[in-house]
């Protein structure tokens, strides 16, 4: 299974700040001591893959470095070169994950799930929305007739994705979230379930099982891209939600085996994970790649 990585390409953050950059270089050891992943490099997305889901005027200002003081305040990051080419390559990673897995049946990223990204701003600790670029880069380099879902299941809402994909028939996006959490202005999805603070393992996957059944009963899906989020987790100091690791490892079975039993190929990023220790978060993701693995050998 090829796992995509841009944890080399750090971005420079100001001590203590709250977003957690070091997972992505734990996940990356980690994942490098199993049989059977690649580590592969990400790839840059391209100008031209960028703008198949944000404005152009939004992008010349990322580029250029002309945001404003305000709207890097809303993304969460100082603005720097590193900055951009790290969120590139982002993008990048799960572009590169979605047409790998059309040929493998299921590829990572090990970063991405920048969904609070909107088509002319970003937010949320999201400059470009991975997910939509991946989405729209299929249909336009690979198949235009292709059909796909976005399933995602960080703790906060989809909101930039659903935004982007609003009024596009072809990309079904489902957001399963903390109803109270960030961001407190909802968007609408083509499928959302906001779930109750303190929401338990046994909630979360009924709703999960719910929700899969609505999708394919709405949409005839070719291929999946999976925000697997860490931040459900009860470890989580973000998170609200009280789903134990086991549920995880359940959650993550479920998407998978949904895939599976209708031989979609499925993409997936990592998404949000702010545990209150960095070793649970990376625990979390850790145990979502290596469960991927089990179904990618049955492909």
């Amino acid at each position: 299974m090829k796992a995509f990585y841009t944890d080399h390409f750090v971005l420079p953050l100001p001590a203590g700040h709250r977003f957690p950059m070091e997972k992505y270089s734990r996940l990356r050891d980690l994942v490098g001591t199993q049989e059977n992943i690649e580590l592969v490099e990400a790839p840059p997305a391209t100008d031209t893959q960028i703008l198949y889901a944000h404005d152009p005027s939004y992008l010349i200002k990322v580029i250029e470095g002309k945001l404003s003081a305000q709207e890097q305040r809303e993304i969460g990051f100082p603005w720097s070169g590193q900055m951009v080419e790290r969120s590139r390559r982002s993008a990048g990673a799960t572009v590169a994950a979605a047409k790998t897995a059309l040929r493998e049946g299921i590829a990572a990223n090990l970063a991405g799930g920048t969904h609070h990204a909107y088509r002319d701003t970003g937010s949320g600790f999201c400059v470009f929305n991975d997910s939509a670029i991946a989405a729209r880069t299929l249909q336009k380099e690979v198949s235009s007739s292709l059909k796909i879902a976005v399933i995602d299941l960080d703790v906060h809402q989809g909101n930039g994705t659903a935004s982007i994909l609003q009024n596009d028939e072809s990309i079904f996006t489902l957001s399963i979230h903390g109803e109270n959490n960030f961001p407190f202005k909802k968007e609408e999805s083509d499928l959302d379930l906001g779930l109750p603070d303190g929401c338990n393992d046994e909630t979360y996957l009924r709703s999960l099982a719910d929700c899969l059944d609505q999708l394919d009963g709405r949409f005839k899906a070719n291929c999946l891209i999976f925000l697997a989020g860490a931040d459900p987790h009860e470890g989580d100091r973000l998170g609200r939600l009280k789903v134990s690791k086991d549920g995880m490892r359940l959650r993550d079975e479920m998407v998978f085996q949904f895939a599976l039993d209708r031989q979609l190929p499925i993409a997936f990023s990592m998404a949000g994970g702010y545990g209150k220790e960095i070793e649970s978060t990376v625990d979390i993701h850790f145990q979502t790649i290596k469960t991927a693995l089990q179904f990618q050998q049955q492909y």
